[in-house]
């Protein structure tokens, strides 16, 4: 299992399922230190991974938001599942997280792997993944 420190280190194939996944999940700690994942769209940025927070209903401040500004620690990890095991691979990404403001790259880089934004506005803030460390993994290869 290749691990990695950058994104751009990663081999092919794990670059391009970031690149290609529709989904990843994202995983961060509650306020009683407990595990909780959610799904989550995203775009790779230069170096970083990137999130946003849409304008589909959500909290005042959205529950991922309030658990960043309590611990940064994030985990986000995409998968590549098919009834052909051997298919199987995914990127698991351990990093830091900042909040800030949605910037013009964040967004565009969003906006162009998901069209869904051109009528769901993005709405910030932006979240982004500074990794720690990259794992990764496939069943064949």
């Amino acid at each position: 299992m290749p691990i990695v420190q950058r994104l751009s280190e990663l081999p092919a194939w794990g670059a391009e399922l970031l690149e290609t996944a529709p989904v990843a999940h994202l995983a961060l700690l509650d306020e009683g230190g407990h595990p909780r994942v959610q799904p989550v769209t995203f775009a790779l940025l230069a170096d970083t991974l990137v999130t946003a927070i849409d304008a589909k209903p959500k909290q005042a401040t959205p529950a991922r938001i309030k658990r960043l500004q309590q611990d940064p620690r994030a985990t986000l990890t995409v998968d590549r599942y098919a009834d052909d095991w051997t298919r199987l691979a995914w990127v698991q990404v351990l990093a830091t997280a900042t909040v800030g403001e949605l910037g013009d790259a964040a967004r565009t880089a969003l906006q162009a792997k998901y069209p869904q934004y051109a009528t769901t506005p993005l709405t910030g803030p932006l979240i982004t993944l500074s990794p720690l460390r990259v794992l990764c993994w496939r069943a064949s290869g």
